[in-house]
């Protein structure tokens, strides 16, 4: 088990990579568009789409790294108060819902992707992507989501993380 938590500590520290590279591609692809179109004064046709698919692919590929380094934001407001065995099990109720509903949300997003492929949907702009392309970002960022919960239910249970980062130091 300790191989699978650190490949998948590995997976995600790609995906933040990846969601970061995506992020400046965007940024450079904007700047391209505000070219072309303000200085060349020609039209743009891609730019647009292609950013948005960026960011969007950003925010799901990127979701596992950002959970592995614990960057969401955190109301651990009540885990303060709670001792140190309730804490324990607020933790391990909290990751076992947010695994269920990352899970789900791979299978639906799954069979979203799924359809766009199979009837081979196109975008309603004149580019006319091929949507099963950013589409495939949602199951595959879920889906490594999902594994970044089970390496971290595996690490609170065996006592290798605290339950929401929050050690007896921090706590006094």
């Amino acid at each position: 088990m300790d191989s699978f938590v650190r490949v998948v500590r590995r997976v995600s520290q790609l995906c933040g990579y990846f969601a970061a590279a995506l992020i400046a591609l965007g940024v450079l692809v904007v700047c391209h568009m505000v070219f072309v179109r303000y200085v060349l004064n020609q039209n743009t046709i891609w730019q647009t789409d292609f950013t948005t698919y960026c960011l969007i692919a950003a925010t799901f590929v990127g979701s596992p790294f950002v959970l592995m380094t614990r960057g969401h934001v955190n109301v651990d407001v009540l885990p303060h108060y709670l001792g140190p065995r309730a804490r324990f099990w607020l933790a391990l109720f909290a990751a076992a819902i947010s695994l269920a509903f990352a899970v789900t949300l791979a299978v639906l997003t799954f069979n979203f992707w799924k359809e766009a492929w199979d009837q081979h949907w196109v975008s309603d702009t004149m580019w006319r992507a091929r949507l099963w392309i950013p589409y495939s970002s949602m199951p595959i960022g879920l889906g490594l989501l999902s594994l970044q919960y089970v390496a971290d239910i595996y690490n609170l249970v065996a006592g290798r993380e605290p339950p929401f980062g929050i050690t007896k130091e921090r706590e006094a």
